[in-house]
């Protein structure tokens, strides 16, 4: 059942003008978010009034997607064509901290990194802009001395993650319509794999359009909050919607534009900021200067990673 009033809270526009944003990320009192068709990573301090500083933190022509943060605050930014991880040195300048060349298929995506600087990440698995056939694919852990390992296999579209507290880290699995859930081992491993939520039928065809039209949530970038519960991007129906572990929907935001990342953040950690845009197709984004970052004001603060 959905909570009273699903539907009613009001959206803000925080940032208009931009290609493709995802990754949204709150640090420091900004929310950081990749630009994918501009190659930018743009800080905000998300209050969205027409004096709004945004500040360009990183230029990546590799395209920035995922974003994280080291212990000792330095960036880490997924350059998606290149399969690298950039980090961003406290100077401004990037530098490589790993190549994931040899361990992906497919272009990466996503990205989180926990409390010890551990990063994990997602990758396509096909050409997905190029038409390609869907094909499964694994989830990578990149440890802070650059080390690359497979953590995961047999994974949908691998996509946004988080890490809630106790240490259980959800991945949502676009093709698959699922969030599924691992235990994190001490070393960083991931173990007990189970599925969290899970959106109607997994759709069993390798076909892109047959998929999308059989999904019932596509689930994209995903946050926790306080309550255990996680926001999910659910790129396929221009919303937003809260989920309860085992898939109870209890609450929905309707965004009336294509919507492909979330994350809570503000001073209180009750402010839901999405990233939406009229479609995902590279070839309507890239020249397009149609996506806006969304904010709503929520009830349940923010909790877990990122």
């Amino acid at each position: 059942m959905m909570q009273p009033g699903q539907g009613t809270r009001e959206l803000r526009a925080v940032l208009e003008g931009y290609s493709f944003l995802e990754c949204p990320r709150w640090h420091d009192g900004r929310l950081w978010v990749s630009d994918f068709y501009t190659e930018r990573v743009v800080a905000t301090d998300g209050r969205g009034s027409a004096d709004a500083t945004v500040e360009v933190m990183a230029e990546v022509p590799g395209q920035p997607s995922g974003l994280g943060f080291l212990p000792d605050g330095r960036a880490l930014v997924v350059s998606m064509r290149d399969h690298r991880i950039l980090r961003r040195e406290d100077s401004g300048a990037l530098v490589e901290h790993a190549d994931l060349s040899g361990a992906v298929s497919g272009v990466l995506n996503d990205m989180l990194v926990d409390g010890r600087g551990r990063a994990y990440v997602g990758n396509f698995g096909f050409d997905l802009m190029g038409g390609e056939p869907i094909r499964y694919t694994t989830l990578s852990r990149v440890d802070p001395d650059g080390t690359v390992t497979t953590v995961a296999d047999d994974l949908g579209f691998p996509n946004g993650m988080v890490l809630l507290p106790g240490g259980v880290l959800v991945v949502a699995e676009t093709f698959a319509g699922r969030l599924s859930a691992f235990d994190v081992g001490e070393d960083g491993a991931l173990g007990n794999r189970r599925v969290w939520a899970q959106f109607g039928d997994t759709p069993r065809t390798d076909d892109v359009g047959a998929a999308l039209q059989s999904l019932a949530v596509a689930p994209d970038g995903i946050c926790a909050d306080a309550e255990g519960a996680i926001w999910v991007a659910d790129a396929l129906n221009a919303r937003v919607i809260r989920v309860r572990e085992g898939g109870e929907i209890v609450e929905e935001i309707p965004t009336g534009l294509g919507v492909f990342a979330c994350m809570l953040g503000g001073d209180d950690g009750r402010t839901l900021f999405l990233c939406a845009a009229p479609s995902f197709a590279e070839h309507e984004r890239r020249a397009a200067r149609e996506a806006q970052l969304l904010a709503a004001r929520v009830d349940v603060p923010h909790a877990g990673l990122p």
